[in-house]
């Protein structure tokens, strides 16, 4: 069983950036793939980005590739999601997720962050 806990939502203008984290439990950390999704309001939940359980293999959905980045740090049971250039469109509730086998993770996830971005 993992848990996690997502921090580091807010509130911020268009072109700010925020840095997501996404805490895990457990001592099986560097065992799974992480992976981060975001669900706005009235829509479903899409993938945003995921990161291979050893670091080296990273994914983004095209519509933040270039303008996110996501990476881990095993020692500290942490998955990051940096976000620059953010736009209104990013605006949801971003979700942190994790996966033995699958990528994009879905067998744990976590509670979600709120992250609102004022035009």
């Amino acid at each position: 069983q993992v848990q996690l806990v997502e921090s580091g939502g807010g509130f911020v203008q268009a072109g700010d950036s925020l840095r997501l984290s996404c805490a895990a439990s457990g001592r099986t950390f560097n065992l799974h793939n992480m992976g981060w999704f975001r669900q706005a309001p009235g829509k479903e939940r899409e993938f945003v980005a995921a990161i291979m359980r050893s670091g080296g293999s990273t994914y983004y959905a095209s519509s933040v590739k270039g303008r996110f980045t996501i990476s881990r740090d095993n020692a500290k049971n942490t998955v990051y999601l940096q976000m620059n250039s953010l736009r209104p469109e990013d605006t949801a509730v971003y979700y942190c997720a994790a996966d033995m086998k699958r990528l994009p993770p879905s067998d744990y996830w976590g509670q979600g962050t709120q992250v609102t971005v004022s035009s």
